[in-house]
Protein backbone atom coordinates (compact mmCIF):
# COMPACT_ATOMS: atom_id res chain seq x y z
CA UNK A 1 0.00 0.00 0.00
CA UNK A 2 2.94 2.19 0.40
CA UNK A 3 1.60 4.22 3.44
CA UNK A 4 3.61 5.97 5.72
CA UNK A 5 3.72 5.20 9.60
CA UNK A 6 1.34 7.83 10.30
CA UNK A 7 -1.43 6.17 7.71
CA UNK A 8 -0.86 2.71 8.83
CA UNK A 9 -1.22 3.79 12.40
CA UNK A 10 -4.52 5.62 11.33
CA UNK A 11 -5.58 2.13 9.19
CA UNK A 12 -5.10 0.09 12.20
CA UNK A 13 -7.71 2.32 14.06
CA UNK A 14 -9.95 2.09 11.94
CA UNK A 15 -9.59 -1.83 11.54
CA UNK A 16 -9.88 -2.00 15.42
CA UNK A 17 -13.61 -0.22 15.40
CA UNK A 18 -14.68 -1.99 12.63
CA UNK A 19 -13.81 -5.11 14.55
CA UNK A 20 -15.55 -4.31 17.15
CA UNK A 21 -18.63 -3.55 15.41
CA UNK A 22 -18.89 -6.43 13.91
CA UNK A 23 -18.30 -8.49 16.97
CA UNK A 24 -21.08 -6.37 18.23
CA UNK A 25 -23.28 -7.21 15.23
CA UNK A 26 -22.60 -10.66 14.91
CA UNK A 27 -23.60 -11.21 18.63
CA UNK A 28 -27.67 -8.88 17.58
CA UNK A 29 -27.49 -11.20 14.82
CA UNK A 30 -27.68 -14.52 16.59
CA UNK A 31 -30.14 -12.64 19.09
CA UNK A 32 -32.79 -12.00 16.17
CA UNK A 33 -31.78 -8.01 16.14
CA UNK A 34 -31.09 -6.80 13.00
CA UNK A 35 -33.84 -8.33 10.97
CA UNK A 36 -33.93 -5.87 8.24
CA UNK A 37 -30.13 -5.75 7.83
CA UNK A 38 -29.76 -2.00 8.23
CA UNK A 39 -26.84 -2.68 10.69
CA UNK A 40 -25.39 -4.87 8.36
CA UNK A 41 -25.07 -2.68 5.39
CA UNK A 42 -24.22 0.52 7.49
CA UNK A 43 -20.84 -1.76 8.25
CA UNK A 44 -20.47 -2.87 4.80
CA UNK A 45 -20.66 1.04 4.22
CA UNK A 46 -18.37 1.49 6.66
CA UNK A 47 -15.57 -0.80 5.36
CA UNK A 48 -16.11 0.51 1.71
CA UNK A 49 -15.34 3.93 3.45
CA UNK A 50 -12.07 1.97 4.95
CA UNK A 51 -11.16 0.38 1.96
CA UNK A 52 -11.46 3.65 -0.43
CA UNK A 53 -9.96 6.17 2.19
CA UNK A 54 -6.56 4.13 2.41
CA UNK A 55 -6.41 2.63 -1.31
CA UNK A 56 -7.36 -0.82 -0.96
CA UNK A 57 -10.63 -1.10 -3.32
CA UNK A 58 -8.32 -1.54 -6.27
CA UNK A 59 -8.98 1.94 -7.57
CA UNK A 60 -5.05 3.32 -8.49
CA UNK A 61 -6.32 7.24 -7.66
CA UNK A 62 -8.55 6.32 -4.46
CA UNK A 63 -5.90 6.57 -2.05
CA UNK A 64 -4.87 9.59 0.24
CA UNK A 65 -1.59 11.52 0.03
CA UNK A 66 -0.29 10.03 3.18
CA UNK A 67 1.52 13.30 4.21
CA UNK A 68 1.01 15.33 7.54
CA UNK A 69 2.38 18.81 6.23
CA UNK A 70 1.87 21.15 3.11
CA UNK A 71 6.08 20.82 2.52
CA UNK A 72 5.43 17.20 2.19
CA UNK A 73 2.41 16.86 -0.01
CA UNK A 74 -0.11 19.76 -0.86
CA UNK A 75 1.02 20.20 -4.62
CA UNK A 76 0.73 16.58 -5.27
CA UNK A 77 -2.53 16.24 -3.79
CA UNK A 78 -5.81 17.17 -5.57
CA UNK A 79 -9.23 18.31 -3.48
CA UNK A 80 -11.57 16.84 -6.69
CA UNK A 81 -13.55 19.49 -6.92
CA UNK A 82 -12.49 22.96 -8.98
CA UNK A 83 -14.76 25.10 -6.18
CA UNK A 84 -12.60 23.66 -3.34
CA UNK A 85 -9.60 23.83 -5.66
CA UNK A 86 -10.15 27.30 -6.44
CA UNK A 87 -10.56 28.30 -2.86
CA UNK A 88 -7.46 26.80 -1.64
CA UNK A 89 -5.37 28.59 -4.23
CA UNK A 90 -7.02 31.73 -2.96
CA UNK A 91 -6.27 31.36 0.38
CA UNK A 92 -2.24 30.16 -0.59
CA UNK A 93 -1.41 33.39 -2.21
CA UNK A 94 -3.58 35.76 -0.19
CA UNK A 95 -0.93 36.48 2.26
CA UNK A 96 -3.34 36.27 5.31
CA UNK A 97 -1.98 32.52 6.87
CA UNK A 98 1.22 31.90 8.29
CA UNK A 99 2.56 28.42 7.33
CA UNK A 100 1.20 26.71 10.95
CA UNK A 101 -2.98 28.76 9.52
CA UNK A 102 -1.87 27.40 5.92
CA UNK A 103 -1.11 23.82 7.27
CA UNK A 104 -4.46 23.55 9.74
CA UNK A 105 -6.35 24.98 6.77
CA UNK A 106 -5.09 22.18 4.48
CA UNK A 107 -6.68 19.40 7.07
CA UNK A 108 -9.67 21.57 7.17
CA UNK A 109 -9.91 21.03 3.21
CA UNK A 110 -9.11 17.35 3.22
CA UNK A 111 -11.49 16.09 5.88
CA UNK A 112 -14.27 18.40 3.95
CA UNK A 113 -12.92 16.05 0.63
CA UNK A 114 -13.21 12.81 2.73
CA UNK A 115 -16.63 13.95 3.58
CA UNK A 116 -17.85 14.04 0.50
CA UNK A 117 -16.19 10.93 -0.68
CA UNK A 118 -18.49 9.33 2.52
CA UNK A 119 -21.49 10.79 1.08
CA UNK A 120 -21.01 9.39 -2.53
CA UNK A 121 -20.52 6.14 -1.28
CA UNK A 122 -23.96 6.18 0.81
CA UNK A 123 -25.66 8.02 -2.09
CA UNK A 124 -24.23 4.79 -4.36
CA UNK A 125 -25.44 2.77 -1.72
CA UNK A 126 -29.20 4.23 -1.39
CA UNK A 127 -29.37 4.08 -5.37
CA UNK A 128 -28.74 0.40 -5.59
CA UNK A 129 -31.03 -0.22 -2.57
CA UNK A 130 -33.85 1.95 -4.38
CA UNK A 131 -33.13 -0.19 -7.82
CA UNK A 132 -33.74 -3.48 -5.93
CA UNK A 133 -36.75 -2.47 -4.04
CA UNK A 134 -38.25 -0.76 -7.28
CA UNK A 135 -37.71 -4.68 -9.13
CA UNK A 136 -40.29 -6.62 -6.05
CA UNK A 137 -43.00 -7.28 -7.61
CA UNK A 138 -45.39 -8.46 -4.89
CA UNK A 139 -45.31 -5.69 -1.93
CA UNK A 140 -44.98 -7.70 1.45
CA UNK A 141 -44.25 -6.47 5.18
CA UNK A 142 -40.25 -7.28 4.48
CA UNK A 143 -40.64 -4.35 1.78
CA UNK A 144 -42.25 -1.77 4.45
CA UNK A 145 -39.28 -2.78 6.53
CA UNK A 146 -37.25 -2.09 3.72
CA UNK A 147 -38.81 1.16 2.80
CA UNK A 148 -38.22 2.30 6.71
CA UNK A 149 -34.66 1.47 5.55
CA UNK A 150 -34.20 3.27 2.91
CA UNK A 151 -36.09 6.54 5.00
CA UNK A 152 -33.39 6.38 7.35
CA UNK A 153 -30.79 5.80 5.04
CA UNK A 154 -32.41 9.29 2.89
CA UNK A 155 -32.27 11.14 6.55
CA UNK A 156 -28.36 10.06 6.51
CA UNK A 157 -27.85 11.49 3.34
CA UNK A 158 -29.66 14.45 4.10
CA UNK A 159 -27.25 14.93 7.66
CA UNK A 160 -24.55 14.67 5.60
CA UNK A 161 -25.39 16.79 2.86
CA UNK A 162 -25.62 20.03 5.34
CA UNK A 163 -22.77 19.23 6.64
CA UNK A 164 -20.94 19.46 3.70
CA UNK A 165 -22.98 22.64 2.44
CA UNK A 166 -21.99 24.12 5.88
CA UNK A 167 -18.09 23.21 5.39
CA UNK A 168 -18.02 24.75 2.46
CA UNK A 169 -19.47 27.77 3.82
CA UNK A 170 -16.58 27.76 6.19
CA UNK A 171 -13.99 27.37 3.89
CA UNK A 172 -15.06 30.25 1.71
CA UNK A 173 -15.14 32.28 4.61
CA UNK A 174 -11.99 31.59 6.01
CA UNK A 175 -10.07 31.50 2.39
CA UNK A 176 -11.53 34.96 1.77
CA UNK A 177 -11.33 36.46 5.47
CA UNK A 178 -8.83 34.20 7.33
CA UNK A 179 -9.11 32.90 10.62
CA UNK A 180 -11.25 34.63 12.74
CA UNK A 181 -8.96 34.32 16.49
CA UNK A 182 -12.21 34.34 18.81
CA UNK A 183 -13.15 31.13 16.97
CA UNK A 184 -13.74 28.66 19.62
CA UNK A 185 -12.97 25.53 17.67
CA UNK A 186 -9.42 24.79 15.72
CA UNK A 187 -10.10 21.18 14.93
CA UNK A 188 -12.45 20.21 11.86
CA UNK A 189 -14.20 17.27 13.31
CA UNK A 190 -14.91 19.44 16.31
CA UNK A 191 -16.07 22.11 14.35
CA UNK A 192 -18.85 20.10 12.44
CA UNK A 193 -19.97 18.48 15.40
CA UNK A 194 -20.31 21.74 17.29
CA UNK A 195 -22.40 23.46 14.21
CA UNK A 196 -24.62 20.46 13.79
CA UNK A 197 -24.84 20.47 17.82
CA UNK A 198 -26.02 24.04 17.36
CA UNK A 199 -28.96 23.33 15.67
CA UNK A 200 -30.24 19.66 16.96
CA UNK A 201 -32.91 19.43 19.39
CA UNK A 202 -30.34 20.50 22.73
CA UNK A 203 -31.62 22.59 26.14
CA UNK A 204 -29.28 25.27 26.96
CA UNK A 205 -27.94 22.98 29.52
CA UNK A 206 -27.20 20.08 27.30
CA UNK A 207 -25.72 22.37 24.75
CA UNK A 208 -23.34 23.92 27.25
CA UNK A 209 -22.02 20.14 28.49
CA UNK A 210 -21.78 19.23 24.73
CA UNK A 211 -19.35 22.50 23.92
CA UNK A 212 -17.78 21.21 27.00
CA UNK A 213 -17.01 17.67 25.98
CA UNK A 214 -16.22 18.79 22.60
CA UNK A 215 -13.34 20.96 24.52
CA UNK A 216 -12.07 17.85 25.89
CA UNK A 217 -12.33 16.32 23.01
CA UNK A 218 -9.96 18.64 20.92
CA UNK A 219 -7.90 18.20 23.74
CA UNK A 220 -7.98 14.90 22.58
CA UNK A 221 -7.23 15.37 18.77
CA UNK A 222 -4.30 17.80 19.26
CA UNK A 223 -2.32 15.08 21.85
CA UNK A 224 -3.14 12.45 18.72
CA UNK A 225 -1.26 15.26 16.08
CA UNK A 226 1.41 15.29 18.17
CA UNK A 227 1.78 11.69 18.53
CA UNK A 228 1.50 11.44 14.94
CA UNK A 229 4.35 13.95 14.35
CA UNK A 230 6.43 12.17 16.90
CA UNK A 231 5.69 9.19 15.00
CA UNK A 232 7.09 10.29 11.39
CA UNK A 233 9.73 12.13 12.72
CA UNK A 234 11.09 8.32 14.54
CA UNK A 235 10.29 6.66 11.23
CA UNK A 236 12.61 9.01 9.19
CA UNK A 237 15.64 8.40 11.66
CA UNK A 238 14.67 4.71 12.25
CA UNK A 239 15.51 4.79 8.59
CA UNK A 240 18.57 6.52 8.74
CA UNK A 241 19.95 4.82 11.64
CA UNK A 242 19.21 1.41 9.04
CA UNK A 243 21.55 2.68 6.59
CA UNK A 244 24.50 3.19 8.99
CA UNK A 245 24.56 0.22 10.47
CA UNK A 246 24.85 0.87 14.33
CA UNK A 247 23.00 -2.10 16.05
CA UNK A 248 22.50 -0.65 19.51
CA UNK A 249 21.64 3.14 18.04
CA UNK A 250 19.33 0.70 15.73
CA UNK A 251 17.88 -1.03 18.78
CA UNK A 252 17.38 2.33 20.60
CA UNK A 253 15.32 3.63 17.58
CA UNK A 254 13.25 0.36 17.15
CA UNK A 255 12.13 0.91 20.60
CA UNK A 256 11.34 4.30 20.26
CA UNK A 257 9.14 3.82 17.38
CA UNK A 258 7.61 0.81 18.48
CA UNK A 259 6.16 2.91 21.21
CA UNK A 260 5.20 5.89 19.73
CA UNK A 261 3.57 3.62 17.20
CA UNK A 262 1.34 1.54 19.72
CA UNK A 263 0.36 4.93 21.47
CA UNK A 264 -0.21 6.50 18.35
CA UNK A 265 -3.01 3.68 17.61
CA UNK A 266 -4.68 3.76 21.15
CA UNK A 267 -5.31 7.32 20.59
CA UNK A 268 -6.17 7.11 16.96
CA UNK A 269 -8.64 4.64 18.53
CA UNK A 270 -9.97 6.25 21.39
CA UNK A 271 -10.43 9.55 19.09
CA UNK A 272 -12.44 7.88 16.22
CA UNK A 273 -14.25 5.86 19.18
CA UNK A 274 -15.07 9.31 21.10
CA UNK A 275 -15.94 10.88 17.37
CA UNK A 276 -18.74 7.74 17.00
CA UNK A 277 -20.32 8.73 20.06
CA UNK A 278 -20.62 12.48 19.74
CA UNK A 279 -22.38 11.94 16.50
CA UNK A 280 -24.54 9.54 17.42
CA UNK A 281 -25.54 11.75 20.04
CA UNK A 282 -26.08 14.74 17.59
CA UNK A 283 -27.64 12.57 14.74
CA UNK A 284 -30.48 11.46 17.58
CA UNK A 285 -31.18 15.38 18.40
CA UNK A 286 -31.24 16.38 14.95
CA UNK A 287 -33.80 13.45 13.98
CA UNK A 288 -35.52 14.40 17.83
CA UNK A 289 -36.51 17.93 15.23
CA UNK A 290 -37.71 16.02 12.72
CA UNK A 291 -40.32 14.12 14.61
Amino acid sequence: LHLSAVKLAELHSDLKIQEKDELSWKKLKAEGLDEDGEKEAKLRRNLNVIMTKYGMNGKKDSQLVDTNHIKDGTESDTLDDPRLEKLWSKAKTSGKFSDEDLDKLWREFKHHKEKIREYNILLETVSRTEDMHKNVINPSEENVVKEEILHNKHRELKDKLRSINQGFERLRKISHQGYDTTSEFEEPRVIDLWDMAKSANFTEKELESFREELKHFEAKIEKHHHYQKQLEISHQKLKHVEETGDKDHLNRNKEKYAMLEEKTKELGYKVKKHLQDLSSRISQGLQHNEL
